[in-house]
């Protein structure tokens, strides 16, 4: 079983940085993309970035492009969200998920497409 291990949320003033960090480990297993999610008190689960694993391409929401860089270390099943010049309105919990099967969905914008979540890791941004 594929396990995410999110970390690296915390407080920050708004114009500040963080950088989440997302470790799979478990299986055998193969990372097709990751990606970013956040859902904010009272609102839905929002795509925030998502990053094929093979190949030298990033998806952004239009909120944070310019703003946020994602990434990840193949050699260590890890990806990145590098956040930075953080608003108020950045503040939830942030997810990480992975597509680990060959079969379903691949818009990288969609939950259903990624098999696989964290926990979750809490960002808040205070103005």
């Amino acid at each position: 079983q594929v396990q995410l291990m999110e970390s690296g949320g915390g407080l920050v003033q708004a114009g500040g940085s963080l950088r989440l960090s997302c470790a799979a480990s478990g299986g055998p297993f193969r990372i097709y993309a990751m990606g970013w999610f956040r859902q904010a008190p009272g609102k839905e689960r929002e795509f925030v970035a998502a990053l094929p694993w093979s190949v030298v391409s990033t998806y952004y929401t239009d909120s944070v492009k310019g703003r946020f860089t994602i990434s990840r270390d193949r050699s260590k099943n890890t990806g990145y969200l590098q956040m930075n010049s953080l608003k108020s309105e950045d503040s939830a919990v942030y997810y990480c998920a992975v597509k680990t099967r060959t079969s379903g969905s691949a818009v990288w914008s969609i939950p259903t497409s990624y098999d696989h979540w964290g926990q979750g890791t809490q960002v808040t941004v205070s103005s």
